[in-house]
């Protein structure tokens, strides 16, 4: 589907985070129906029928996760599946993963979570998965085939670069700049393909009562679905991987630059950006824009589902730009990411676990996702098997790629066990005082500079390459 760059897949800093700490547990009896699409060969029982799911529970909800658990129990008689679920999941497993008790089988995601996970992949406390994907699938080719090509090697999957699965894909993610199409069809303007198009916009903007450029203030992870892109776009593969390798040298150069020019600039230049965005959430900046405070603002694939309820101009319509390119020669980009699930290596039932996991990749699951996370899963095909669940907009968003967009893909190494750092936060948090002007540039590349030498010494200490 994707003509996708990877080197390497990195959570997002989606807006799936909900803000209630509460979490609900859901066991199933199991059904008594006759198994139709098995994840399991025919006759196979499990010597521990009992399955303990944790789930974050995000923009996505959790109902796809009890949907798809009562169908397997009942393709799998005699299994039983209890989903513990909460926005603040990372809270409620971490006890039982320190006492050696984990869940066998996790969904972790949104930025509260995710250090977990982070946590996990360095301990090396996940399971080797790379078996699953070598199975056939009821049609005969690996279960790896019907998988979106790139994603298994990259960091999202294989996070010791050693082509080995540790943690499975799930939900795929599509981000960049959005619009109000229905003001750009009525006014006649045309979305910019380029960083200057971009900002020439600003004189639209002004016209049309609006500021240039909102964010999500006090989470800058969201201008990485920006950032990323114009990295590759201005210096290729090599930049990306200085970047998110830890090369301090990347912070010297021309790339860099280039990349936080358009911070600078967006900082700096009357009304490029919506007074107050700083100081706002992602609802708020999100609702701002939706009301015609701003004419671009960063965002994924479930932007338009998230905020369905929230109120917004009249007419208003979802538009997906993806990232401007520097020069008219060079295609849109877009960042993709690509959410995942796992098995922890001290899981107590692996086994059925794995059978869960193979679950998920079935015609039947892919489309129980599309209709009750209205998402679309990192596996071929998926957008078409789940047209009929997600609006128009979200569906042409991951056709995007069809028209010639880039799809770019990258996530930071893992940092040594025990660092202090979190290289995400790092990176992005001191944007918001670039976009404030209580920093330069200069005074933001050297905090980076020792930042990413500081890591690499940390990585050489504990033998990384």
């Amino acid at each position: 589907m994707l003509s996708t760059v990877l080197a390497g897949c990195g959570s997002s800093n989606n807006a799936n985070n909900e803000p209630s700490p509460s979490a609900s547990t859901a066991p199933t009896e199991a059904a008594t129906a006759a198994p139709t699409e098995s994840a399991a060969p025919e006759g196979t029982t499990f010597e521990n029928p009992e399955l303990d799911v944790a789930v974050f529970q995000g923009g996505y909800g959790r109902e796809f996760w009890d949907s798809v658990a009562e169908e397997f129990m009942k393709d799998n008689p005699g299994t039983k599946i209890s989903i513990t679920a909460s926005p603040k999941i990372a809270e409620l497993i971490r006890p039982k993963i320190v006492a050696g008790n984990p869940p066998d089988f996790m969904y972790i995601a949104g930025s509260d979570n995710t250090p977990l996970v982070s946590g996990l992949i360095k301990d090396k406390a996940l399971l080797d998965l790379t078996s699953v994907f070598e199975e056939a699938t009821p049609e005969g080719a690996p279960l790896k085939e019907k998988i979106l090509d790139g994603v298994l090697n990259s960091r999202a999957s294989s996070p010791y670069d050693d082509g080995k699965v540790y943690l499975a894909p799930y939900n795929f993610g599509v981000m960049g700049l959005w619009y109000n199409k229905a003001l750009f069809d009525t006014k006649g303007i045309t979305p910019p393909k380029t960083w200057d198009e971009f900002f020439a916009a600003n004189v639209a903007a002004k016209e049309n009562g609006r500021a240039l450029f909102t964010y999500q203030g006090i989470y800058p992870g969201y201008l990485e679905e920006m950032i990323v892109p114009a990295i590759y776009a201005a210096g290729g593969q090599e930049a990306m991987n200085q970047f998110f390798d830890f090369d301090p040298e990347f912070w010297k150069s021309e790339t860099y630059k280039q990349v936080w020019g358009l911070v600078e600039k967006l900082a700096t230049e009357d009304n490029a950006l919506m007074k107050g965005t700083v100081a706002l959430n992602h609802t708020q900046s999100q609702t701002a824009f939706l009301q015609g405070k701003s004419m671009f603002i960063p965002n994924g694939s479930w932007f338009e589902d998230e905020m369905k309820d929230a109120p917004r101009e009249d007419g208003f319509k979802f538009g997906y730009l993806g990232v401007p390119a520097f020069g008219a020669d060079t295609p849109v980009s877009a960042l993709t990411s690509v959410e995942t699930v796992m098995i922890p290596a001290k899981a107590k039932n692996p086994e059925l676990a794995k059978a869960f996991l193979k679950y998920l990749y079935t015609d039947k699951a892919i489309k129980l996702n599309g209709e009750k996370a209205k998402a679309v899963m990192a596996v071929k095909g998926a957008p078409d098997l789940v047209k009929e669940y997600i609006t128009e907009t979200t569906y042409n968003v991951y056709k995007a790629t069809d028209d010639g967009m880039i799809a770019v893909n990258g996530s930071f190494m893992p940092v040594a066990k025990g660092s202090k750092f979190n290289p995400s936060d790092e990176v992005y948090k001191p944007i918001s005082s670039i976009m404030s002007k209580q920093m330069t540039l200069d005074q933001y590349s050297e905090k980076l500079y020792k930042v990413y030498s500081e890591i690499r010494k940390e990585l050489d200490a504990a033998g990384a390459q």
